[in-house]
Parts: C-alpha cells; structure tokens; sequence
C-alpha cells in the first residue's frame, strides 16, 4: 500500500450534500482505521412520495451530474483504497492471473481481411500495443500496406481511448473516425486524408459512434446525442469544409422511448436512419445520391411492429413480427413497401424457430436461426428454393453472420465460438454449405482444448420450465462428486441472448479447479421470443428465480460444492445479482456485480437520466401504481434489509453512460449500513472509464484479474496457487 492510500485511509473526513449538509458534514466525519474499517457513507435523508407511498434514500446526496463533488470523489477514492487494502495480499495473485491472461493473447493479432470498394481491410496489433492498427491494402493482400489509423498514438495522454466505426470515402481518399477520450460514449468524429495524411479541420462533436458518407464524398450524415440523457435523438447533415454550427437536422426524434441509428445499404445506394424501441422499429430511407432531398419511411412504424429491411435490386427483404412472434421473412417491390399487402413470405413464422438474423447475395439468402436454443446456418437459393443447413460440432455455440460486404460474393463468412473453441470466422459456400476456417484466434501459454470439457443441460425451475444451462470444465481437474467451485454467470434481459462463447479468461479458473456455467435464464432469447416475454415487465421476478433455481440445481447434479458458488453478472446482469443476493444470500461464496443497475425505482422515475424513457417498456413505468409496486418489490437498493449478505465486489465506472456511477455506490452504502455479517463488501470504481470498463486489449485484464483474485482467496488459494487442490 503506498502513502497516499495510507494517509487517504487515515485522514480522510467525508461531507455530504442535501438537506443539513452542514451540520451533518461536522457530525459524521469517518476517520478510517487502515486495519478495519470500512468506509461509511454520511446518510443525508431525502424523501420520495409516489402514489401515496414514501420512502427515504439517505444516500441520495451521491448524485452528481458532473462528476466532480469533491465530497463524491472522495468517498469513491475512500472506497478504492479500502479494497486496495482488502486486496493487497492478494496483490501477487492478481499480477500472475494477470500475467496469465494476457499471456494466452496473440501479441500481434490480425482480423480477416475484407475486400470492399477496391480495397482489402483489417486490423492489426504490435506485440504489448493496447490499441488497434487500421488498414488497408489497395487490390491484393500482397499490395503495400496503407496505414488509416493507429490508435496507439491517437490514445496517447488518454487514460481511456476509444475509437468508433470507420467510414471510408465512396472515394476511398477520405476516412471519418469516431473517438471518445473519456468513456461517456460521446464521440467526436474527426476526418483523415488517407493520400496526404492529413487531417481535416472538420469535427463533429457531441456525435454517437457512426458517420455515414452520401455519395458526392463532401456530405456526412451522423447522429447529435441529447446533452443531458445522452441519446442520440438528431441525425445531422454535415458538408466538409463548413463548421458544424452550420449542419443542418434531416430528423429529429421527438420519442424518448426510441433509439436512432444510421447506416449505409451494401449496395452503396440509401442511407437509412434505424428506429428502434423495446417493442417497435422501423427505417427511413434516402437515396445516397441525393442527399438534400429527405428521408422517408420505408414502412411507418406502427406499436408492437418489429421491423427490419435489406435491400436487394430493386427489392426489399424484411424481417418482421407481423403476425408472427418469433419473426417471418418477407419481400417486397421498393415502390410498394409502404402498404403490407404487398408483402410475400419467402421463410414462414413457426413457433419452435426463432429467425434472428439474415443477410442477402445477388442470388442466395444466409439466415442465422435459433432451434431448441441453438443457432444455425441456413443458406436458401433464391432462384431454386434449394436449403441448405450448416451444422457445428460442439454441445454449445455462439455462432453470428460476420462481415459480408459484398453482394456477389460467393460465400457467406460467419463468426463461431464455444466454450473450448476459439474465437473462429468461418466462410461457408454459397452453393454447397461447405465450411472453410479463413482464421482461428491463437491461444498461448500452453492451451490446449482437449483438456476442456463443455456441455449442455436443462434444468427445471420452481414452475416447472426447463432452463438451459452451458458448463464448461477442465476434464482432470473435474469429479463429479459435488467438490469444484462453481462459477455461475447470466445477464437475462433485453431480449439479450448470452451464448457460449470462448473466453481466454476463464481458463485461469478451470485449471484451478472451477466449473464455469451460463444460466440462459428467461429475460433473454434463448428458446424464442416468449422467453423474453416472460422475463420481462410483471414477469420480470422469473429471471431471478431462474437463476436461483439453477444454483441450486447444479448442486444437486454434483457440479459445484454449495458451498463454493460464486456469482456473476454485470449492467443488468448486475440488477441479477443484486435481487439474488437480496432473496437467496446464503446461496453463494461470494458475487462479484459490474456496473450494476440496482437503483431501479429511483431511475426509472427520473427523465433525465440515460436509458430511462427508452426502457419503459421492458422494466415498466413507475409513474403507473401497479408498475411501481412491482418494481418497488424486486429493486436491489430498495430491498436491502438487516440480514447476513454473501462475500461480495461491485465494480463501476466513473463515466458510465448507461448505469450511473451513484447507483453502485449508493447500494454499497445501503449495504453497509444494513448487513448483519462479517463478509468482505468491496466497492472498486474506474476512475477513468465507463460502461465498459478500461480501455486497451491488455489493461481490462486488471479488472478481471481482481475480480478472479476476490473468488480463489476467498477459497484459502495463495499467491502462486495454480494446481492444488482448492482448500477445503
């Protein structure tokens, strides 16, 4: 511990904010013991009345819009130096998972060129660079490398770097680039001249992470974010050489409850604005060779309308829940969107397959659809009917349609992972379905997938609904006799669907013993769109009891010790844990919860904050008495009460764009207060980013090496532990 952290532990007086924040301020000074104590939060009471019920957030003082209360930074700083002094035993530990981690990356990885436009482009790394080289190579990959951007040196002085999605001139002598130095998820777009190597005065800021060129290579279209609940609710024309001031707004939504997107067709022809809502969406279009003119719907949004479209010739592909829960695929003549009847089915509704995604070619269709759980690949020629089904080996998978650019391609390219395979991309024939792997991510340190072992099961929930489950172990560290730790990870809403997929991370712990599982809990997608439904609004208690069935059912099936499971979740994920801990805490060892959205009440009522109008529909809307009584019921702050609480480290982010940093930090506090226990309640905040947490291929690692570090030392593993046996 150094002497900041000591001086900060020992001397440190926090003040609130609020109602009699002076007196309180004098009062209720915490001096830190740099042996035992915990920070403790000055509780400030503010009184909230809604429909004739009141409650009392002492802890409400810990908003700050701009981040910068000097007696909100404190306690935060307060709280980082207390885990650091939890932790700093386990600080050799940490520095091998560390080492471990990141030494299973490829140093100077590259992505699979894409040819698009005349050009081959990828991405690459230097061996110990954070950040990504982009590239490219003009006609053949044997063509001289033609550097667009290196981030390593547009991130230097940056504590956080993020760059967005490049877009390339139709030209192909410009680039525009998104990057944010901050974490908020605010970008600025900034603009190259790839042949001079230039930059351009032009800067869009206050922007999303997207510009999309009109054809005339001077006009770009992006997206202005409101300033104070952060969505991007404008899309701004943009000519080059003219300052921003003068962009002019080609749409604007009025709807909070929608969030906007652009982007380009394949065929380089429309510009297309996205809207898109828990339970509606729909495109506007423009014709990219004249972008003064305006946008016009491709078929008006409509309640409970789900919609997307591609265009092919002069033809429409939508995809759409007309009539048809777990969506159909229709085509439709350009001219003749706008009215349903036109509309033919090319792939049919059926209650047991879920479409989720589909690109299209000159003359097949490619659809990702999900079966019993399980993605697959289908390829349907549009000329001959002829289908074709694309099968994957492993028990359980993730597999997702990657970048295919190009209309005439003769192949499909596909993203695959599972549990035990690497990140993998994959080209599938167009004709036949064969499969030929274009790249695999390399593993060091001595991986090697044979000594892993994934599996799928199905477990049953108190209502008798069967819940799938992804497990995944070393084969000789693993007895099925009710002895390994466990840890159990799920997210469970949005419609999210969390598939297996490869994390080099996990392995740390699978060759320490663990076994590491995925509820696919309702709240997700996993067995169709009636899963969400019933995960969602009055249903929302399902994912939790969900979850909390299936640790108590791996238990029983002997693949974790009761008493060594551990939890975790993240964002919304982090509201799982947050209602699990609170219903069932003697379930679990320790729970580890990321940026956690736990404050559900509180921000659900308030307009202001990001992701808030938006979500109504898929947590409810407080300001009607039977939403807010049902969310009341669950909310992870508000139910906190006197009770013992497992071993637990929340982690959060200063700038978090999407769940406010004083969410964690006030239920940290509640929990303080109220728990009856002796366990470890550690709070860590990123002082330097956002949702997402570091920035960097490497640096993020630090965050998952502490959160691993928390779960082995609470099992009694010592710095340097790797292959005996857990303690019991």
């Amino acid at each position: 511990m150094n002497k900041t952290t000591a001086t900060l532990l020992l001397t440190l007086g926090l003040t609130g904010c609020g109602e009699e924040k002076s007196n309180q301020a004098v009062e209720e000074k915490t001096l830190f013991s740099e042996q035992t104590s915990a920070p403790v939060a000055m509780k400030v009471p503010h009184k909230m009345v809604m429909h004739g019920h009141e409650r009392i957030d002492n802890y409400y003082w810990m908003r700050d819009d701009e981040r910068k209360a000097p007696d909100v930074i404190a306690h935060l700083e307060a709280e980082n130096a207390y885990t650091d002094l939890v932790m700093h035993h386990t600080e050799e530990l940490q520095e091998l998972l560390f080492e471990e981690m990141t030494g299973r990356l490829e140093k100077d990885k590259s992505t699979v060129p894409v040819y698009y436009n005349g050009y081959w482009y990828y991405s690459r790394y230097l061996p110990e660079k954070e950040y990504a080289i982009h590239a490219r190579r003009k006609g053949t990959q044997k063509a001289p490398e033609e550097v667009m951007l290196d981030v390593n040196v547009l991130a230097e002085g940056h504590g956080y770097f993020s760059v967005g999605r490049l877009a390339v001139s139709p030209s192909n002598q410009l680039v525009a680039y998104p990057e944010d130095s901050v974490g908020r998820r605010v970008y600025t777009i900034r603009f190259k001249d790839l042949k001079t190597g230039e930059m351009l005065p032009d800067k869009l800021e206050n922007a999303s992470p997207v510009a999309v060129w009109a054809n005339d290579n001077q006009t770009v279209f992006y997206i202005n974010k409101d300033h104070q609940t952060l969505l991007g609710y404008q899309v701004m024309r943009h000519k080059l050489g003219t300052p921003q001031s003068e962009d002019v707004v080609v749409y604007e939504e009025i709807d909070k409850a929608f969030y906007t997107w652009i982007s380009k067709s394949r065929d380089g022809e429309l510009i297309r604005i996205h809207h898109s809502s828990t339970t509606s969406s729909g495109q506007s279009i423009l014709d990219a060779n004249t972008p003064l003119a305006d946008f016009t719907p491709l078929y008006p949004r409509e309640e409970d309308h789900e919609y997307s479209a591609l265009k092919l010739g002069s033809d429409f592909y939508i995809m759409t829940n007309w009539q048809a829960e777990n969506f159909r695929l229709m085509k439709v003549a350009m001219d003749d969107a706008t009215d349903k009847s036109n509309w033919q089915e090319v792939i049919p509704h059926s209650s047991k397959v879920l479409l989720e995604d589909f690109t299209l070619f000159d003359h097949h269709l490619a659809v990702i659809e999900r079966k019993a759980g399980q993605t697959g690949l289908r390829i349907i020629n549009l000329e001959n009917n002829k289908d074709l089904q694309v099968g994957f080996n492993d028990p359980v998978y993730r597999l997702g349609l990657s970048a295919n650019p190009n209309l005439d391609s003769e192949s499909v390219r596909v993203s695959y992972s599972s549990l035990t395979t690497p990140n993998s991309v994959y080209e599938a024939k167009l004709d036949s379905g064969e499969l030929e792997l274009l790249k695999q991510d390399k593993v060091l340190g001595g991986f090697d997938p044979e000594h892993y072992q994934s599996e799928g099961i199905l477990v049953a929930a108190r209502d008798g609904v069967k819940v799938p489950v992804s497990l995944v172990y070393r084969k000789d560290k693993f007895n099925k006799d009710g002895s390994n730790p466990l840890l159990q990870y799920a997210y469970g809403s949005y419609g999210s669907t969390v598939d297996p997929w490869f994390r080099s991370s996990v392995v740390s712990l699978l060759d320490r013993g663990f076994v590491f599982a995925i509820a696919h809990i309702r709240g997700g997608q996993k067995l169709g769109r009636a899963w969400y439904e019933d995960g969602k609004m009055f249903n929302k208690k399902n994912t939790f009891t969900d979850f909390i069935d299936v640790t108590k059912a791996l238990g029983k099936l002997k693949y974790g010790a009761p008493d060594k499971i551990f939890a975790s979740g993240g964002s919304a994920g982090g509201l799982l844990m947050g209602a699990v801990v609170n219903m069932e805490p003697d379930l679990y060892r320790g729970v580890t919860a990321a940026v956690p959205f736990v404050d559900v009440v509180t921000t659900m009522l308030d307009e202001s904050i990001p992701l808030t109008v938006n979500e109504y529909d898929e947590w409810g809307n407080p300001n009607n008495k039977d939403s807010y009584e049902y969310m009341l019921s669950y909310s992870p702050y508000d139910q906190v009460k006197a009770q013992d609480y497992p071993n637990m480290l929340v982690t959060t982010g200063l700038h978090d764009s999407q769940v406010q940093y004083f969410e964690p930090m006030k239920w940290v506090a509640k929990l303080r207060e109220l728990k009856t226990d002796e366990n470890q309640l550690l709070f860590n905040t990123n002082m330097e980013a956002g949702h997402g947490g570091s920035s960097g291929r490497f640096r993020r690692y630090k965050e998952t090496a502490l959160q691993y570090a928390f779960y082995l030392d609470l099992l009694g593993y010592k710095n340097g532990e790797t292959d005996k046996k857990v303690k019991q």
